[in-house]
């Protein structure tokens, strides 16, 4: 039923949790993986008094070297299972549409993410790249804590 599986990650330990789920799904169902992280561009910042801002250039590519060294250890955890696993590192304000779209661009059959479980003030404010991707997707989402 599944054959292809998305699986969004951040290189968080709720996400290399996730990992090892998505592998014995994939396991199960005879499925390859599809990895996906997304790189935020760093927010405009208006310019204070005593303000310490970020290089732009230097965010970028730590946040993308550390991105990149999660999607190296889930291919290498899919590889060593022998899960069929490719990864995808794409860029927006807005990680849902990265998501969604890379599960229609990969013929995704279903999304597996984890969900960091945000309340209150923090789901406000935050908000829940789950909750988007959901609310986007024509697709059946497996929702890991």
């Amino acid at each position: 039923m599944f054959k292809s599986i998305l699986l969004p990650t951040d290189g968080s330990q709720l996400s290399e949790r996730a990992t090892q789920t998505a592998i014995e799904f994939a396991k199960i169902h005879g499925a390859r993986i599809t990895a996906v992280s997304v790189v935020q561009p760093l927010p405009f910042l208006p310019l204070a008094d005593a303000a310490v801002l970020p290089d732009p250039g230097v965010f970028d590519r730590e946040v993308r070297s550390n991105l990149q060294a999660g999607l190296d250890k889930v291919l290498a955890a899919a590889t060593a299972a022998g899960i069929e696993c490719d990864a995808v590192l794409g860029e927006a304000m807005n990680p849902y549409e990265v998501i969604v779209k890379a599960a229609e661009e990969r013929h995704c059959d279903i999304i597996l993410m984890a969900s960091h479980g945000r309340k209150g003030l923090n789901k406000l404010f935050l908000g829940s790249e789950t909750q988007k991707v959901l609310a986007h997707t024509h697709l059946p989402v497996l929702v890991l804590r």
